[in-house]
Parts: C-alpha cells; structure tokens; sequence
C-alpha cells in the first residue's frame, strides 16, 4: 500500500505539520507494506521541524504560491494563475510518477482537481479546522459572497472524494450533506515519561499567539484569578507576536503573575512543572494540547467551543467545559481548582487515565480500518 499525503510545508512547527509527520513516519514503520510519501510545495529548501523517519519519502514541488507571507493580496492574485498551473501540474507528475494507492489531502488547493482525476487511487480528505473558520487562503476584506462561493465549491469537491475525515463528532454534524464521513481523533503524540504531581503554583497554557487561541480572554479572566490568589502563576507558551498581549497584562498589572513565554521543544517538562492547564480558544480542529496536558496527569479547563473539547474533557471528570467566551465562569473554574487540592489532584489521575485512549496504536487501527475498507478499489490489492 502506497500512501501519500499533501500539506504546503514542513518546516514550522505547527499543529498539522506535527500531526502529519508523526502520522506518516507511525504508518511506515508500523503498518504491513506501507510505503509512505509527503508532497509539500513551499519548503523553501528548509529541514522539516519534526524529523521524519528515513522510511518516509519527502518531495517538494518548489511552487510557493503563499511565501512571502506579507505580499499583498493585489500581487499574489496577480501571480496566483501561473503559479497554480506550475502547482497542479507538477503534482499531476508526481502522481504519475509514484503511482499512490491513497492520496490524503489536506484540503488546500489540491482539493480543486485532486477528486476529478481518475488515475486509480483512492481519494482522502482530512479537515484539521473547524467548518466555520476554515479559510485559509483568503485575503483580508473578501466580500460574504466570495466566501460562501467558495465554500460551495469546496462542498461539491468534498463529496467527490472517496471518504472524508473528521477529528470529532460535532465536527461531523456540521457537515448534514456529506455521506462519505468518518470520525478519526488526532493520536497522542507525546508518551510523557513522568506526570505532574498537581502542586505547583502554576497554571499553563499552549498555543499561537494570534485571536484564535484566545489569549486575549484567558488573561481578562487571570486578572480576576491574580485578585485571589496572587502567589500562583499562568504561563502562555507559543510563537507570534505578543506585543498586544503584553500590553494587556502591563495594562492589568499582571506582569508578575502572567508571563508570555516562546514555544519550546520540552513542552512536555512544563506540563509536568504546571498544576493546571487551560485552553481559551474560540475555536479548533481538535485540541491536541488538550490531550498532551491530559496525558501529564493536567486537570483541564476548556471553553466548549467547536471543535473538539467536549470530546476530549469529560467535564466535571478529568476537567472543566466553559461557556464559550464566558471569561468570569472561565475564571471561576480556575479559582475551583487552585483552592481544591484533592480536586485538582484526582481530576490529573483521571486525566492521564482517560488520555490513553488517543494513544497512537488505537488512532492508527482506525485509520488501518479505513485503509482496508477501500479493499479490492486500491490498486494494491
């Protein structure tokens, strides 16, 4: 079986790309016969950010259609037809060429002719943001009309693929008109080799420093936490720019007790150094650094937003489910448990316990699953 997946790069250290690599290099070492192959398109000559198995195959088709990231939207839709011609014909070559049995795409610009080919393989589609924030490519200002064009378009080019996946359930039920669904969480990536014993004054946070992740509410709700309980801290790990953010807790007067930190490749020494986590987005795909705090024996705290947190807490169990955007109840939920010693402990254990059941070789029996469904449609068999 020869499996290819597309996404646009390696190189930065994002949660798809994570994802991604750790799938591709678990499927070929572990699945039976499986040859796995990465296309990206704008690597940029650069190392991938997580190290890929020498078993998995990297091919860049050096089209970069996005890079500069800061071009304006007038030039890139200048450049856009030419350069989306180079795209898709390079990948049609690399098709050709490798003769995959199962193409997953990512759903970028691939997804545009990628169900319309007819070269034999079986076509897969993975959505790793939510319906409603899915737009990646467009630029600032575009009209409500372009965007439900577009996402009209998607549909129909959805419901060409042989199988769509998921990474929830309520993800799932946003799609009514789709048939070919199937619901696969993200694995655990990190098996941690200690758990956090729940007694540091410190509260831990994950993510990218842009509006999505929320920061912005999760510091207005540690402004009314500080209040109580000035002796305990809240650490933000993430990549961007924090000017705002700093500016708000200079703002707050919380420059002692909030501190913005840059990502870090031991993120798994600060869950374990941390007491509670929690997660302030507006929305996600899934919430991977849910499952990793869990997997750190972390009580969690979670605004219940589309998607994946109320999938992965089990609320009043191993964590909290906020009201989405309720920065006071956020906050009341934080107070809960840094007052709660035996709480917060048991709400850990349950946490590390029920985590397991996103351990990588229970993900990948699911994704074999789908694999082996396809059957006699894959030119393998």
């Amino acid at each position: 079986m020869k499996i290819l997946y597309y996404l646009p790069s390696l190189y930065t250290s994002g949660g798809l790309e994570r994802i991604i690599v750790f799938k591709a290099n678990y499927f070929a070492n572990h699945l039976p016969d499986a040859q796995v192959i990465l296309v990206t398109s704008e690597q940029l000559n650069k190392p991938s950010f997580f190290p890929l198995s020498e078993n998995v195959k990297h091919i860049d088709l050096n089209v970069c259609i996005d890079y500069p990231f800061d071009q304006s939207s007038l030039l890139k839709l200048f450049r856009f037809p030419s350069l989306y011609r180079k795209f898709k014909n390079r990948f049609l070559k690399i098709l050709e060429q490798e003769m995959p049995d199962i193409v997953i795409s990512t759903i970028r610009r691939e997804i545009n002719f990628l169900p319309l080919l007819k070269d034999g393989s079986i076509k897969v589609a993975e959505l790793h943001v939510t319906k409603d924030f899915y737009h990646p490519n467009f630029p600032k200002g575009m009209s409500r009309f372009l965007r439900e064009r577009k996402d009209r378009v998607r549909l129909k080019k959805l419901k060409l693929m042989d199988a769509v996946v998921f990474l929830t359930a309520q993800e799932k039920s946003f799609w009514p008109e789709l048939s070919n669904v199937h619901v696969i969480p993200n694995p655990l990536v990190l098996r941690p080799k200690g758990v956090s014993t729940c007694q540091a004054k410190q509260v831990i946070a994950v993510g990218r420093y842009v509006p999505q992740k929320g920061f912005d509410l999760l510091i207005e709700a540690w402004s009314i936490v500080n209040a109580s309980y000035p002796d305990w801290v809240l650490k933000i790990y993430g990549d961007g720019n924090p000017v705002e953010l700093q500016d708000q807790i200079d703002r707050l007067n919380l420059t002692e007790s909030c501190k913005l930190k840059p990502s870090t490749t031991v993120i798994e020494e600060k869950y374990c150094d941390s007491s509670i986590f929690v997660l302030s987005s507006r929305y996600e795909g899934f919430g991977m650094v849910l499952v990793e705090a869990m997997a750190c024996g972390l009580p969690s705290i979670a605004f219940d937003c589309p998607s994946g947190p109320s999938e992965i807490i089990r609320d009043g169990i191993d964590g909290f489910l906020v009201e989405n955007g309720n920065v006071k109840e956020m906050a009341k939920r934080i107070c809960s448990l840094i007052k709660d010693d035996l709480l917060r402990k048991e709400m850990g254990e349950r946490a590390q316990l029920n985590s397991a059941r996103f351990h990588m070789e229970n993900i990948a029996a699911q994704w074999k699953d789908l694999f082996e469904s396809f059957g006699k449609n894959t030119k393998g068999d």
